[in-house]
């Protein structure tokens, strides 16, 4: 088997990426249908930034005490509820919008409900990969989920919009929450006893800080952490930025709008891909991808024409998605099993908890300002923060950082003191190495 599919070679991998391709088509149409429904119903860039922010809200609220229940019951029983959590939300909001009651608050109050699945869903999706494949495969395993997500990206948005104008955004979002079920089905197939399954963790007092304090006295965590950070709060807001790009700065319909997340989803399932196939993930790869993420968004926010912006996109998704499968990878592997699903939820809350602060912010500078704006910002504060990260964390950690043009550009590493003449990693917590190392 080829080592960029070398996952697949466990059964109940294989059975759980069976669902979650279907799901995730499902998942992609909702985003853009809702998406469009909202423009439809409100013409707002605000609008549409409140009600990304509202659905992920939970995960900043509730995200510690998920990752709280990932580590404490069968990961496999609560993947379950959440699915039929998140698909009578799907099923609820399409009826309406069938209907044509639907208003813009019932989006928003649904939006949140099924912010409240998500939360719950994220943290024990990740924790449970580790479960399924074992700790040699997880890199694999999770370079091939960004690939499934993303190969659904690539498929679902273009048919979203080529629906939306056949029979229109209800149905659309209902097939969504008949998606679901796939999930469902492959969860109740695995084999139980080929789960990796680490003893739960036994309830006591504090666990959630327990969770808390192991990430602080880990520097080189929380320097990956801080950088997700900001490229989660101001620059994936994909679904919003080319919402606001295909409209107004392109004046582009629904079908024009679809196709720019597949051509996004491109870059996205190359750099998923490409990560699937590496053996050892560095942090210092976790910070590299986020500059050029941030960089990359700039320069689209500058493309004059529709197609010189969908040219630059396949870019800003490779880079996003080598951001994000270098920085899962890197968290998973460097944790106790114990602690997995308590650092994961704590992960994912940075990641998706900052977009209810992030995304209306950015949905504002987009009608204020202009759409391009939106991108300007929120490329530009991926940088600004991903440095800031890197230099305080580095700091904490004793460590300079000094830029290399030869014999290729590169980042050196060292003490700070550079009295011991001595070069260390960034990846490398605890011990300094002698050989400089470069990013």
């Amino acid at each position: 088997m080829s080592p960029t599919f070398r996952a697949f070679k466990v059964r109940n991998f294989r059975l759980y990426a069976s669902g979650a391709i279907i799901s995730n088509v499902g998942t992609w149409m909702q985003r853009v249908a809702q998406d469009w429904l909202v423009l439809e119903l409100t013409h707002s860039g605000t609008a549409l930034g409140i009600v990304t922010g509202l659905q992920f809200l939970p995960a900043l609220l509730l995200g510690p005490y998920a990752g709280l229940i990932a580590d404490r019951f069968p990961k496999r029983t609560v993947l379950t509820l959440t699915q039929i959590a998140m698909a009578t939300v799907a099923l609820t909001l399409g009826g309406l919008t069938i209907a044509g009651v639907v208003q813009t608050w019932h989006v928003y109050l649904l939006a949140l409900l099924f912010g409240v699945g998500t939360a719950f869903d994220a943290p024990t999706r990740q924790a449970f990969v580790v479960e399924m494949v074992g700790r040699d495969e997880l890199s694999n395993a999770v370079g091939l989920n960004s690939a499934s997500f993303n190969a659904a990206r690539l498929l679902g948005p273009a048919l979203a919009g080529l629906l939306i104008n056949w029979i229109g955004t209800g149905p659309v979002i209902m097939i969504n929450g008949f998606t679901y079920a796939a999930v469902i089905v492959s969860l109740r197939l695995m084999r139980t006893g080929e789960l990796h399954t680490p003893k739960p963790a036994a309830r006591d007092k504090g666990m959630i800080r327990d969770g808390m304090r192991y990430l602080w006295r880990r520097p080189d965590l929380m320097m990956v952490l801080v950088a997700v950070f900001f490229a989660g709060t101001f620059g994936l807001n994909f679904q919003m930025t080319s919402a606001l790009m295909a409209t107004s700065a392109f004046h582009k319909g629904a079908g024009e709008y679809g196709i720019l997340g597949s051509i996004l989803a491109i870059g996205s399932l190359s750099g998923a891909l490409l990560a699937a196939r590496r053996v050892r993930i560095r942090a210092r790869l976790v910070i590299g991808a986020a500059v050029a993420f941030g960089l990359l968004e700039i320069v689209s926010a500058l493309m004059p024409t529709y197609l010189t912006f969908a040219l630059v996109l396949p870019l800003v998704g490779l880079t996003s998605l080598t951001m994000l499968t270098s920085a899962n990878a890197t968290m998973q592997l460097s944790i106790e099993p114990t602690m997995r699903g308590r650092v994961m939820a704590l992960y994912m809350t940075v990641l998706m908890g900052g977009t209810p602060l992030g995304s209306p912010f950015i949905g504002w500078i987009g009608q204020v300002m202009g759409a391009r704006w939106s991108l300007i910002v929120g490329g530009g504060l991926t940088v600004l923060g991903t440095v800031g990260s890197v230099l305080y964390f580095s700091r904490r950690r004793g460590l300079a950082i000094r830029p290399r043009l030869l014999p290729r550009p590169h980042l050196e590493v060292l003490p700070q003191t550079e009295l011991l003449g001595e070069k260390a990693v960034v990846d490398a917590p605890d011990v300094p190495q002698k050989k400089p190392q470069v990013a």
